[in-house]
């Protein structure tokens, strides 16, 4: 396996694709509406939504925990996942900039 060089790019663009990474699964965006929705979940609850094992569920709910996107409170047995609302709003803040980008390039080529 190769190096993968992430210290080779800036802090913004290595917390760009680590939220890219945890979103480039549509399983794990439909996670993130049912968290937005109801604000609160445990695993079964949303293992009960989607068309997934509790063990794929399980994965996905990791890789967005990985990524800071949410955070999960241990309640007896169970987890209970929610929204990391800092986290979020740091994820809105470094893909707005970037999307911005092309709205402030002087030079529009293509």
């Amino acid at each position: 396996m190769g190096a993968n060089k992430s210290e080779e790019f800036s802090v913004k663009d290595n917390r760009v694709a680590k939220y890219a990474k945890a979103l480039a699964h549509p399983a794990r965006v439909a996670i993130l509406r049912l968290l937005l929705k109801k604000q609160v979940c445990i695993c079964g609850d949303i293992v009960d939504e989607l068309p997934l094992s509790q063990s794929t569920v399980s994965q996905h709910l990791k890789e967005l925990k990985n990524a800071g996107l949410i955070k999960g409170d241990i309640e007896g047995v169970k987890v209970c996942y929610c929204i990391d609302e800092k986290e979020w709003a740091q994820a809105e803040a470094v893909f707005g900039e970037l999307m911005k980008t092309i709205y402030d390039r002087k030079d529009k080529c293509c």
